[in-house]
């Protein structure tokens, strides 16, 4: 187990990955900005390093200053949390560089779930179950118009490398197609500096189901079970509910496998999220993966009795599953 850990976060995470570094007697390093010099979570650290000024931009995401500070304090891993830096391919690629350990999965993972469109293809070699549409590099205008028709309104527009419902579109029908694809790709140029798109067959009344898994550095992958986050507004998840509510044991299951497989495609370490959506009869397909603990990983804490924080410590410094 490491000795210390820097926490390249603020708020709540910060303070619940804290929590669980000294139950486990393992020192821990916050960042603060010029803003949060008096917040909660660099109180509750055993040190606080200063890293910028108040915008994110100046503190949070300036990838060389804390990698500095983790090396300043002597600090043997970085854990990054949830959104900022979290998936970030190049702050792993400078963890690793430096000889700290990110608490998260392989560079190579993030960057094929990082894309929508590269993921699908993946998960469609691994037998992980797919919403009919398309996914490829040709995005010419004309053809992605005909691979609309091809699949069947109503469909919808998703940026491939998008994000929190941003450059989304539902087409109803084909002669909506066209200027709805320009829009999408507008939102997808200025949200990600990526204007690519996928389309994907829209389906009516579906349910949105999460499984979480867990994966280690000696080829161990579970599944500890699902979360259903059906509520939404404006593609936001409001609730959370674990288990997921009125499934078959036998959906369940395959549902769970399924994320699992996903997870061993891309060689996976740690803690990550598999997404589903599910229509009213039980068929789930692959949405996307979040390579990261995400907000919602209480949920599955209240009901499995687990700490993930302490199994995604315990797997970055080389152990197998506690499980």
């Amino acid at each position: 187990m490491f000795n210390k850990i820097l926490i390249a976060n603020r708020g709540e995470i910060a303070c619940r990955v804290a929590a669980t570094a000294k139950r486990l007697n393992v020192g821990s390093v916050a960042i603060y900005s010029d803003a949060d010099a008096k917040a909660k979570h660099v109180d509750v650290c055993d040190e606080a390093v200063h890293v910028g000024g108040s915008a994110a931009s100046e503190s949070y995401l300036r990838i060389e200053r804390i990698v500095e500070a983790a090396k300043r304090t002597g600090a043997q891993a970085i854990h990054p949390g949830y959104g900022f830096l979290s998936e970030n391919e190049e702050f792993a690629n400078a963890c690793g560089k430096a000889g700290i350990t990110f608490i998260g999965p392989p560079v190579e993972a993030i960057s094929a779930m990082g894309s929508k469109a590269a993921a699908k293809a993946l998960m469609q070699s691994a037998s992980v179950p797919l919403v009919p549409g398309y996914h490829g590099d040709d995005q010419d205008a004309s053809l992605l118009q005909r691979e609309a028709d091809r699949i069947g309104y109503p469909v919808l527009l998703k940026a491939s490398a998008g994000g929190g419902g941003k450059g989304m579109r539902v087409v109803e029908k084909s002669e909506d197609f066209a200027a709805a694809l320009a829009s999408c790709k507008r939102e997808a140029a200025s949200s990600f500096g990526n204007d690519r798109v996928l389309i994907e067959k829209y389906l009516l009344r579906p349910r949105h189901v999460e499984v979480q898994v867990f994966a280690d550095k000696h080829g161990n992958a579970v599944y500890l079970f699902d979360r259903d986050c059906s509520v939404q507004r404006r593609h936001q998840k409001v609730l959370e509910e674990a288990p997921a509510p009125g499934l078959a044991d036998e959906t369940r299951r395959a549902m769970g496998e399924a994320a699992v497989a996903a997870a061993r495609a891309v060689n996976y370490v740690g803690a990550g999220t598999v997404e589903f959506i599910m229509t009213q009869d039980g068929q789930f397909y692959f949405m996307e993966m979040n390579t990261r603990l995400q907000v919602e990983h209480p949920v599955t804490e209240m009901v499995t009795g687990l700490d993930l924080v302490e199994w995604q410590l315990r797997v970055a410094a080389g152990e197998p599953l506690p499980l």
